[in-house]
């Protein structure tokens, strides 16, 4: 381990994602299912200050309801502190304050943003210059989403949707997200598509894999194509187990919205728009009906220090 970088303290900015496609396949004997996805991250943030500290310790707050979030040892920032620093040997600890701007529970992946954050403020904060490749294996110890949430910008995951790819996207893409007030259970969501999935109708995909005319939409900086080709298999499974959230979702189409989709496992809404303008208008309409409406672009960054 090198010299501290910062005695003071860390600051690190970590992006929420949208799943532009997800496929999922079926359930494997341990209870885990491959999947292939188009990650997107996006400009709504977490941000994360790290400081010198005896022991492990963390406070929340943010824009959002934390209430849920753990603020011990169950918190997956504070887990991905203790990893760096059981893989360099520090014996000290850290206290982290994590405010919140992702949707808690929402499907767009703020905790693991927070874990990706706590990896690089805590590298930075104890001199540890791991290097990207070394933050990628503790980040994918920690849940399928965290090394994404350090890469950013566009990329194809699959396996556990942790095995990535960056993926070329042109341009900007303007999205509006609808959060919900209460978040819902990724394994709960999982385990309902099983559910679903064991009538005749619905059936599990083979081999899990991205489209390839979603890429070539990002590529192209298309939104109408991808428009076209977006898709998330945990849709059905979130509606069945949220069905108002159905009537935002034809707002926002109704209302010029190009796709409208479930964020990961939900319960946020992604809507894609063809412009900035168009965002802010549908922003404004699905505001207007009582919706709290946020809008977000990407790709952007991932984990960063902010200096």
């Amino acid at each position: 381990m090198t010299q501290a970088l910062a005695a003071d303290g860390v600051r690190v900015r970590a992006p929420g994602k949208l799943n532009l496609f997800f496929e999922v396949g079926g359930v494997q004997e341990d209870g885990y299912h491959d999947v292939a996805s188009a990650y997107q991250a996006v400009s709504l943030y977490e941000d994360v200050w790290a400081s010198p500290s005896d022991e492990f310790t963390v406070a929340i707050s943010g824009t959002v309801d934390v209430a849920g979030v753990p603020a011990d040892d169950r918190n997956l920032a504070v887990r991905a502190a203790r990893l760096v620093a059981q893989r360099i040997g520090y014996e000290g600890g850290v206290h982290l304050d994590i405010v919140k701007h992702v949707p808690v529970a929402g499907g767009m992946g703020g905790g693991s943003a927070d874990a990706a954050a706590a990896l690089v403020a805590c590298d930075a904060l104890w001199g540890a210059e791991l290097g990207g490749a070394e933050l990628h294996k503790l980040a994918s110890r920690l849940g399928a989403d965290v090394p994404f949430a350090l890469m950013g910008g566009t990329a194809i995951g699959t396996g556990r949707g942790d095995q990535l790819s960056p993926a070329l996207a042109k341009g900007r893409f303007d999205w509006v997200v609808v959060p919900s007030k209460a978040g819902l259970s990724t394994p709960e969501v999982y385990a309902h598509l099983d559910e679903l999935r064991a009538r005749p109708d619905i059936a599990a995909a083979r081999v899990p894999a991205v489209d390839p005319t979603v890429l070539q939409a990002l590529r192209a900086g298309d939104p109408v194509a991808l428009a076209e080709h977006t898709r998330n298999d945990l849709q059905i499974a979130a509606l069945s187990m949220r069905p108002q959230l159905r009537e935002v979702l034809e707002l926002g189409e109704e209302s010029g919205a190009l796709a409208g989709l479930v964020s990961g496992s939900g319960p946020t809404l992604a809507f894609l728009t063809v412009d900035p303008e168009s965002a802010l208008e549908l922003q404004i309409t699905l505001s207007a009906a009582g919706y709290e409406a946020l809008h977000v672009h990407g790709p952007v960054a991932g984990a960063r220090v902010i200096t």
